[in-house]
């Protein structure tokens, strides 16, 4: 036996329960009051158990007959939710893109950007996906890849966003401490990212190298991602090796300051990136063209710029 019975008498019997007759029903349902009758004994036969008391007049639902039609009611809003919703983005498909970058990204640059987005292009819709693996590409359903890197990517239609640099930042207090003094950071505790193999990002070690200081001496913490990092920064758990597209809204805020003698780029800039074919959307150009003035924008007026 199937788990459900068929729908057509789940439908009878919340409009039974909904309208409280069984007359009202067949009116809604368009239908002769002995085949609701019919549906709701069909029903009850199916169940093994009675839906309604039929010992007082009008017939009242009986405990079962509430809870299948409180059951029912609710799973039939749902259904009728997800229709609506998906009649929705049927007919706005052409207005809907989907971007993928790193949570970082997201949730400190792009974000709060995209509202100048929908200033410009009004009927957008723009989702946005931050992959487990902090490292954006192209999948089912990806309109446009946010890269950081050190070059464009040649199987797509790419625009550079803005140059992307490095600096030690964390609370104002504790980099106040330092006094400009770089070769101070191997006593300090550093505050780590962990990245994946293989993946564009510098760290701690790479940076060090780079501007010729030691090895650190100072106690480490290493977290899973930017956000949680940079929440440690703030709250002067240690020093973190900040980059303009994560950092810049707090150290203008206030929150976190900048070893401003620190910066250091690696030569990457960060790319937006869609695939050119010849049914690309034109809402996909048109966030193309959006994102590199956005970007231009920041390159000229961004924080931690050298």
């Amino acid at each position: 036996m199937s788990r459900l019975p068929p729908l057509r008498l789940l439908i009878t019997l919340d409009a039974v329960h909904r309208l409280g007759s069984m007359r009202l029903a067949a009116a809604e349902l368009n239908v002769t009051r002995p085949a609701v009758s019919q549906s709701i004994r069909a029903l009850e036969d199916w169940l093994g158990a009675p839906l309604f008391d039929r010992s007082v007049k009008p017939a009242r639902p009986t405990d079962a007959g509430e809870r299948l039609a409180r059951a029912t009611q609710s799973g039939l809003d749902q259904i009728a939710t997800a229709i609506e919703d998906i009649r929705a983005s049927a007919g706005h498909a052409d207005r809907h893109i989907t971007v993928s970058c790193t949570i970082g990204m997201a949730t400190y640059w792009l974000m709060p950007r995209l509202s100048a987005f929908y200033a410009r292009v009004p009927d957008a819709m723009v989702s946005v996906q931050a992959p487990p693996s902090d490292m954006p590409a192209f999948s089912a359903g990806i309109d446009v890849a946010l890269r950081f890197g050190p070059g464009p990517w040649q199987e797509s239609d790419t625009v550079r966003v803005f140059e992307e640099c490095a600096c030690p930042v964390g609370h104002p207090e504790r980099i106040k401490a330092l006094n400009g003094d770089l070769a101070a950071l191997s006593t300090q505790p550093l505050i780590h990212v962990r990245t994946p193999a293989a993946n564009n990002w510098p760290g701690w070690k790479e940076y060090l190298a780079a501007k010729g200081i030691r090895a650190p001496i100072g106690p480490t913490l290493t977290f899973d991602n930017y956000v949680q990092a940079t929440q440690a920064a703030v709250d002067g758990k240690g020093i973190l090796l900040g980059w303009r597209s994560i950092n810049a809204g707090m150290l203008s805020e206030g929150r976190l300051a900048a070893l401003e003698q620190g910066i250091h780029e690696f030569g990457s800039s960060y790319w937006a990136s869609a695939f050119a074919t010849p049914n690309s959307r034109p809402l996909v150009r048109e966030f193309l063209d959006w994102i590199r003035d956005a970007g231009s924008d920041f390159d000229r007026y961004g924080g931690m710029k050298l």
